[in-house]
């Protein structure tokens, strides 16, 4: 392709030095504490070798970077070698050259004509250019510059803070960088304009790892006080009775929309459900217009790792209940105590604690054990700490697990969680667990041979063999039983394996088609990534195929009674959206579908006496929707309004927010009027 982009407007930047010469950056990549990874920039003039690599949780990109910066600090010649995060190869190359810009990367390719470099942004490229686009930055015109494939992006400073002691004191600077993806990021620069860290990333320069903490401290801090401004922006609070008129109210045991009704609400419960129009809305009372919209009980993300970005995105798709299962135990405590506290805005967030053993693959959330005697240990933490669940994870000791359960339900506590390496569905099935965590950890039962290690991306990358699975099997049939005797849920983050699956490298998968051309740039070319590798017709097939075979799945397991929890192993809203149409996908339908994402969710929980349906006495946790999702559950993805608690957020105010396109206007509200 070939376009006309403002490259000339580039001629105008204040002229940037080069790197100096002969110069090594060491930076070591950190995660819950512990080394993951490293980054190496080798910089002589204005060449840029670069060696990066991360493997964390079994999984992680590699990249060997060599560019050429031009006089102004703009790239004009990249190439970029290695593998994604699955393991994908990558082989992604920039040049600029007698004013042309080409480029071609795993989600796109094309041409433009510019009389000056133009700054590209990569693909697949190490974190160190983010440290090359800070300093570039801090020479554009208003510290704003527009770059390839397009979009712009845009540098504020926040504030100078000074680490270390003595000689190893260093005097540092913190930038907010945003413009092409979902959120800002952070980037601390030292004082020559050298990178320092990136906290969010968890990259700072080798021998500094002490201060990495600190540094990621008030990465928080930041991102709290633009949560909470975000908070005081965007929610809604009525002084007053509110009244919702004109809606068909879901009912969750009927599975139907019912007729034409006004919702009366008082603080955050539900006084009353009428017909509408039977009174005159009273003296006091403000009139939120449903204009015949739906009204549901909000939705629920069974499975996420809460952040406060998310929590937003959830709330702009109708999410207002999410179980975390794992993340840093710490700001999790922090962040649910603000949710509640009004602080910050988001949906209620039910904890559950992840637990994990050591190993050359182990995820860095939550705690890692290294015994059994600490594995309980920090299940009586957990416990202390009011979470509700055990998330056991894949490098966990399988003889450990039947232990920790018991543990767990002695103390009135859950289990969920992966299928540890070398265990199986069945073993953790009989051994207690509640639910199982991920159609794929259920399948791979059924799937790989014993002794295969789903501590690696296997335990994606095989679910293509399931296209020859045949569900009738009694290795199959043997597993559902055991499921329906036990009462034992699925998880299921079918979306996860949409994505990954039926990922074709420059194209919209078809869970992102509906909403991607109004998400910024930089999320876009995210989305058009491959996470598989394929070498043929064949494996594409195979990967098809297999997705259906999850399909099918889940289409069985409701039909034998297992308790199906949606959740999606993602931040954006989007994600939990797309989740219930692969349900109605799988021939679940909708009716059935929106009532395991509210009610039936709640009453897991247990508490469906105060949540999960719209009732007098209950709180005033719902979602207001354009059209009907009963018949079409599409419609869902055109929410008006979320309500937590009688305070109620409008998604295209979120969306705004974060500077998306939003999907339906918000609806009409009418003050409230005295007598």
């Amino acid at each position: 392709m070939r376009m006309s982009l403002l490259g000339a407007s580039l001629a105008a930047l204040i002229s940037l030095a080069g790197p100096a010469a002969a110069e090594t950056e060491s930076y070591v990549v950190i995660a819950n504490g512990e080394r993951v990874g490293h980054l190496t920039a080798e910089v002589e003039g204005s060449q840029v070798e670069i060696d990066y690599a991360v493997s964390n949780n079994g999984r992680g990109p590699k990249a060997q970077e060599r560019i050429t910066l031009g006089p102004d600090g703009v790239p004009v010649e990249w190439s970029i070698k290695g593998s994604s995060l699955f393991g994908n190869a990558v082989d992604e190359r920039y040049a600029w050259k007698d004013g042309e810009a080409a480029w071609k990367s795993a989600p796109d390719e094309g041409e433009v004509e510019a009389a000056a470099p133009i700054f590209y942004v990569p693909a697949d490229a190490s974190p160190w250019i983010e440290g090359q686009f800070a300093r570039v930055l801090l020479k554009a015109p208003g510290q704003t510059l527009p770059v390839l494939p397009s979009g712009s992006l845009k540098l504020e400073k926040v504030r100078d803070v000074t680490l270390g002691e003595g000689s190893r004191a260093k005097a540092l600077t913190i930038y907010e960088m945003s413009g092409i993806d979902l959120e800002p990021g952070y980037v601390v620069l030292e004082a020559d304009g050298d990178l320092f860290a990136l906290p969010g990333a968890g990259v700072v320069r080798e021998g500094y790892e002490a201060e990495l903490q600190a540094l990621r401290d008030m990465n928080r801090d930041l991102a709290m006080d633009r949560a909470k401004a975000a908070r005081d922006k965007l929610a809604h609070s009525f002084d007053g009775p509110v009244r919702i008129a004109d809606v068909r109210v879901f009912d969750p045991l009927t599975m139907k929309l019912g007729a034409p009704s006004d919702v009366l609400i008082e603080g955050d419960r539900i006084v009353s459900v009428t017909a509408h129009g039977a009174a005159r809305p009273a003296a006091g009372e403000t009139v939120i217009d449903g204009q015949g919209g739906a009204l549901l009980p909000g939705l629920h993300d069974m499975h996420h790792h809460t952040s406060l970005s998310s929590a937003l995105f959830n709330l702009a798709a109708g999410v207002t209940a999410v179980r975390d299962q794992g993340n840093e135990n710490e700001a999790l405590l922090e962040w649910t105590k603000l949710l509640e506290a009004g602080e910050i805005a988001g949906p209620r967030i039910v904890r559950n604690g992840f637990l994990e053993g050591r190993s050359p693959y182990s995820a860095r959330h939550g705690f890692i054990a290294d015994s059994l005697e600490e594995a309980l240990k920090d299940v009586e933490w957990y416990h202390d700490h009011g979470y509700w669940q055990i998330k056991i994870y894949n490098s966990f000791n399988p003889d450990w697990v039947a232990p920790v359960i018991e543990k767990a339900h002695a103390l009135g506590m859950g289990v969920t969680g992966h299928v540890p390496a070398f265990s199986s569905p069945d073993r953790v099935i009989f051994e207690g667990y509640d639910d199982i965590a991920h159609v794929n950890q259920l399948m791979l039962g059924w799937i790989l041979e014993a002794g295969e290690d789903t501590r690696t991306p296997l335990r994606l990358t095989g679910m293509a063999r399931g296209a020859n699975l045949d569900l009738s099997s009694p290795r199959v049939r043997e597993t559902v039983e055991a499921m329906k005797a036990n009462e034992v849920a699925l998880d299921t983050t079918a979306v996860i394996l949409e994505r990954l699956m039926l990922s074709r490298s420059g194209e919209v998968n078809p869970g992102d088609a509906p909403y991607l051309s109004h998400v910024p740039i930089g999320y876009q070319r995210y989305r058009k990534r491959g996470f598989v590798s394929l070498y043929g017709p064949d494996d594409d097939r195979a990967y098809r195929q297999g997705f259906q075979k999850v399909l099918d799945t889940l289409k069985l397991l409701d039909d034998e009674g297992v308790l199906l929890l949606p959740g999606t192993d993602d931040g954006t809203g989007f994600t939990l959206l797309r989740e219930l149409e692969l349900y109605v996908k799988a021939g679940i339908p909708a009716g059935k579908t929106l009532r395991l994402a509210t009610y039936d969710m709640e009453a897991y929980f247990g508490r469906e006496d105060e949540l999960g349906s719209i009732e007098a006495g209950k709180l005033a946790d719902l979602i207001l929707v354009a059209g009907d999702p009963t018949a079409d559950i599409s419609d869902i993805r055109k929410t008006r309004m979320t309500m937590v608690g009688g305070v109620a957020y409008f998604p295209a105010e979120i969306y705004e927010h974060f500077s998306i396109e939003p999907f339906a206007p918000p609806p009409p509200v009418r003050p409230a009027q005295a007598d």
